[in-house]
């Protein structure tokens, strides 16, 4: 008698279903992709000198910003912001306050030396992975950035849209 019932059950169930047969939308009414919204770009200073940033990459969300750098060697001033992606992380800033080549070269230990743009730069990883570039700009103006391996790729990106913008 159970089976009996279930054959019953199975042979009810599939002809209620068996009228209705099932309408694909026409693809024209499927949504478009969303466009990407262009970042802007941000400003640091360091006195007079005002660091133009480019535009970050798509996916990335501002974080905070920081004002200490544990590399350096010397208590300098510090302008940074910090976006995220995921467990990545890309920091962007101004180090104030190196007056000369000399003491640019000596400002982080364990640092390679390295030109950027015909300027004096320096390379350096952390204990931590986190990859460090850093450029005298300018008497007074060094450009900071550094990011963890997942954005590495982003330094030079960023770098190579950093530009002054005129003193007022």
């Amino acid at each position: 008698m159970r089976r009996l019932a279930a054959v019953l059950l199975v042979f009810t169930l599939a002809a209620c279903g068996s009228g209705d047969t099932p309408v694909s939308e026409p693809e024209s009414q499927a949504m478009p992709p969303p466009t990407p919204v262009p970042h802007e770009g941000r400003s640091l200073a360091c006195g007079s000198t005002d660091v133009k940033l480019p535009a970050t990459s798509e996916g990335l969300i501002r974080t905070g910003s920081f004002a200490r750098l544990g590399s350096l060697t010397r208590q300098l001033e510090v302008k940074g912001l910090i976006w995220r992606k995921n467990d990545e992380e890309l920091y962007v800033g101004v180090v104030c306050g190196v007056r000369s080549v000399e003491q640019f070269v000596t400002l982080v230990a364990r640092s390679t030396l390295t030109a950027y743009k015909g300027r004096p730069a320096l390379r350096w990883t952390t204990r931590t992975g986190l990859r460090n570039f850093m450029w005298l700009e300018r008497p007074g103006t060094a450009v900071y950035i550094a990011a963890t391996p997942g954005l590495a790729a982003q330094i030079k990106q960023i770098a190579a849209g950093v530009t002054l913008k005129p003193a007022p």
